[in-house]
C-alpha cells in the first residue's frame, strides 16, 4: 500500500475508541468500580469514541469502493488478456494454415490436453491426433508443444508492438 500509515493511523483511533466502550460496559456489567470522572469529560470521550468510531467506518466504506474498482479493473485486464490470448492464437493458425480440424487440435493440445483427451473430444483415433499434431509442429517451426507454446507466450510477452515474423520468413500482417 502507496499510503498506508493514515489508514494505520485510523485502525488504531478505532480500535482505541472500540476498547474504550467495551471496557465500560464490561466494567458496567461485572461491576468493576472506577474512578469517577466528570460528566463533561465522560462526555466528551464519548463523541471523541463515536467520531473515530464513525472516522473508520467512512475510511473503510472508500477503501472498500477502491479494492472493488481495483478488483474491476484487474478483471477487466485479464479479460483483455484473454480475448488478445485468442486472437493471437487464431492469427497464428491461419498464419500457419492450419485446417479446421489441425485448428482444433491445436486449440486442445495448447489448453494442455493429452492426445488422449483430445481423440475423445473429437471422437478420432489417438493416431489421427498424432499426426495432427505433427502437422501443426511442422507447420509451426517447432519440434513440439513446449515449443509451441512458447510462440504464444513471447507473442503476448512483447510490449514493443512489434509484430512477430512468420515461421515461413514472411511478414505477419
Amino acid at each position: 500500500m502507496k499510503h498506508a500509515a493514515p489508514f494505520i493511523v485510523i485502525f488504531l483511533i478505532q480500535a482505541l475508541c472500540a476498547v474504550f466502550f467495551v471496557s465500560d460496559i464490561l466494567a458496567s456489567v461485572l461491576g468493576i468500580r472506577t474512578t469517577p470522572i466528570s460528566w463533561e469529560m465522560r462526555e466528551a470521550m464519548e463523541i471523541g469514541a463515536s467520531v473515530g468510531l464513525v472516522l473508520g467506518v467512512v475510511v473503510g466504506g472508500f477503501m472498500l469502493r477502491r479494492a472493488l474498482r481495483q478488483r474491476h479493473q484487474a478483471e477487466e485486464r485479464l479479460r483483455r488478456a484473454s480475448g488478445a490470448f485468442l486472437g493471437i492464437l487464431q492469427e497464428r493458425f491461419d498464419e500457419w494454415g492450419l485446417t479446421a480440424s489441425e485448428k482444433d487440435v491445436a486449440l486442445f493440445a495448447v489448453k494442455g490436453m493429452s492426445t488422449a483427451e483430445i481423440a475423445g473430444l473429437r471422437s478420432t483415433s489417438e493416431g489421427t491426433v498424432k499426426a495432427q499434431t505433427n502437422a501443426i509442429y511442422r507447420k509451426a517451426g517447432v519440434s513440439g508443444r513446449p515449443q509451441l507454446l512458447s510462440l504464444f507466450i513471447e507473442d503476448l510477452m512483447r510490449d514493443d508492438g512489434a509484430v512477430r515474423a512468420a515461421a515461413n520468413g514472411a511478414s505477419a500482417a
